[in-house]
């Protein structure tokens, strides 16, 4: 009798542990989450300069290539759902965006060069289902 509580006793501190390890590990995959989204939510519905744009784009490129984000054919990375982010700049009121990975196989630098001293307003982001990460960011060129 004693034998068959000190198994039960213990297989439930095990399956006690092994929950414990899972929420915690939900908690980390969260809070990194939150991390990573903060440099781009900052920027919703704020006016930023283009510098602060080409370091999101580089920051998106970063992230796409750390997390192996696949590129079609035309070298725009795939959305996986879980981790990539793609930016888009609307450099115009033509209504025509641009994404980032035009901009950044034509040189960020030139971007730069071009709208350091323009205001950019970011106007929408979007999150994957899965892992509520940002997966899109919105910004629209300020007519000034």
């Amino acid at each position: 009798m004693k034998k068959s509580l000190y198994i039960i006793i213990a297989i439930f501190i095990i399956i006690l542990g092994i929950t414990l390890i899972f929420i915690s590990n939900i908690k980390n995959i969260y809070k990194e989450a939150q991390k990573e989204n903060y440099s781009y939510e900052k920027c919703l519905n704020q006016e930023v300069m283009g510098t602060e744009v080409a370091s999101l784009i580089n920051k998106a490129v970063d992230n796409n290539e750390k997390y192996n984000i696949k590129k079609d054919d035309k070298g725009n990375y795939i959305d996986d759902n879980n981790y990539s982010i793609k930016i888009y700049v609307k450099l115009q009121t033509d209504g025509k965006y641009y994404n980032m990975e035009t901009i950044y196989s034509n040189n960020v630098a030139e971007f730069v060069k071009n709208f350091n001293l323009e205001n950019f307003k970011c106007t929408n982001i979007t999150y994957h289902n899965s892992t509520k990460r940002v997966a899109t960011v919105y910004f629209e060129i300020l007519e000034g």
